[in-house]
């Protein structure tokens, strides 16, 4: 066995033999591992309560309990260790039998000690591997939680009253807000107090599509079914199935996709484009817009029927000029993300900071703010934030005073010139892409790309 032992493992043994108790215990303690060896499966249960493991390994017929029981209990008190089943009863019927009910591996009876131990060193790396996507979809799950999400304000105390009360439920969700409140947050907030929690989160966004290819990221397409549709795809209702599906800015769906997401919802089915079966699906549905969807079914170009679906739940996150209250607290949050992710150290944020930021009315909302206070962090001095290096937002300030004209300063460059034609476009139509895009003759797609290639906070 020359392998290099992993240090500070411990081993739970459950063998009835005496015999073959001592001389597994004897083999694993030689490869470096701490072992407790019990007789039976109450005491194994017992050990689980107290002490942690990160491997049990159990003989399947034991006195009192059987190891599938043994494998069972310690499922529930120690989910992230590995159970591996020994027996000398082996068959192919109880290997199965043991694997279906979660066991990691299975040994039969007389042990090869060199295969043992390879055995054991593997289980060791699976623990190690379902501990850390374990702490990942912790990190994950806090940072989508209602935990990150500020509630000063009593306008954000009742969208958080509104989560708990509507999340345990599998009522179809209307999040109302402009853009930069943070609909996706309450939408994974939603998600993450469910009881589909364990199941996807998938988000669609209605607006960066193509007509054709949003109805194939929707409902998914058969092989050949339209040009450059090479293979199958299964669509987001079908992925998202036991979990939530978010429809962000579905007022820009097309009439045909709102026709489809609408028997969607109601029948629980779909069809694939190109495809003959219907196929039941079963995501809970949040849906989110920047725009007023009663006006959009008053000028027809939106399905009543749809809405009414949609909003059996309605939420709605307020902008961050209705919040002042917020402002704070999310700059100090705003900080110190932006301190760990640039490498950058602010100990001290002078008043005159803070007063700036609450005295703008906020057009992009929290998007933007956290852009401005990543932008100060970054450009800081020293390690303390004052009024004058809020650089971008008195910029804003002063686009704001100046109207909706564009002058040029000598010197601009092009790139320059075509950021602040599309910030001023996307201002005048509260951040909505499709209005921007035919304001400015250029596709949605294009001003999605535009936004993020120049972090604007839309």
């Amino acid at each position: 066995m020359d392998a290099t032992p992993l240090q500070g493992t411990h081993i739970l043994l459950v063998e009835d033999d005496p015999d073959g108790r001592k001389s597994v215990a004897e083999a694993l303690e030689l490869a470096g591992w701490t072992v407790s060896a019990v007789p039976d499966g109450r005491t194994a249960v017992a050990r689980l309560r107290e002490d942690s493991f990160q491997v049990v390994l159990t003989d399947l017929v034991l006195p009192d309990m059987n190891g599938l029981e043994v494998l069972e209990v310690s499922r529930q008190i120690q989910p992230h260790v590995p159970v591996v089943i020994m027996t000398a009863y082996g068959s192919l019927e109880t290997a199965i039998r043991a694997l279906k009910a979660g066991a990691y591996d299975y040994l039969v009876k007389p042990l090869d000690l060199d295969e043992l131990h390879s055995r054991i060193e593997r289980a060791i790396e699976t623990y190690a591997l379902r501990r850390e996507v374990g702490a990942l979809k912790e990190v994950l799950e806090d940072r989508f939680s209602l935990k990150q999400m500020v509630v000063e304000s009593p306008a954000m105390k009742e969208v958080i009253r509104q989560v708990k009360s509507v999340a345990p439920t599998n009522a179809t969700v209307l999040i109302l807000g402009e853009s930069g409140t943070g609909k996706e947050l309450v939408a994974r907030a939603l998600h993450g107090q469910s009881r589909r929690a364990k199941g996807p989160f998938l988000a669609v966004n209605c607006g960066a599509f193509t007509e054709t290819l949003l109805e194939s990221a929707l409902f998914g397409h058969e092989k050949g079914s339209f040009t450059g549709a090479a293979q199958r795809r299964l669509g987001a209702f079908e992925r998202a199935s036991g979990g939530t599906l978010f429809l962000d800015e579905v007022a820009i769906a097309p009439k045909s996709v709102q026709m489809r997401l609408l028997r969607a919802i109601e029948e629980k089915e779909i069809m694939r484009v190109g495809g003959e079966t219907a196929i039941k699906v079963d995501p809970r549905i949040v849906a989110a817009s920047n725009r007023d969807l009663e006006a959009l079914v008053e000028e027809g170009s939106f399905l009543p029927d749809l809405l009414f679906r949609l909003q059996v739940v309605q939420i709605r996150v307020p902008p961050l000029r209705e919040r002042k209250e917020d402002i704070r607290p999310l700059v100090d949050r705003f900080v110190a993300i932006a301190c760990e992710e640039h490498g950058r150290a602010i100990d001290r944020i002078e008043p005159d900071f803070y007063a700036a930021l609450e005295a703008h009315s906020w057009p992009g909302n929290v998007r933007e703010l956290r852009n401005v206070v990543e932008s100060a962090v970054i450009l800081a001095t020293d390690r303390v934030l004052r009024g004058r290096d809020a650089v971008i937002l008195r910029e804003g300030i002063q686009r704001k005073s100046e109207g909706t004209s564009l002058s040029i300063p000598p010197g601009m460059t092009m790139a320059a010139i075509e950021k602040e034609v599309l910030f001023q476009a996307l201002s005048r139509n509260k951040g909505n892409r499709l209005l921007t895009a035919q304001e400015l003759g250029l596709s949605t797609r294009t001003i999605l790309r535009k936004i993020k290639e120049y972090n604007l906070p839309f």
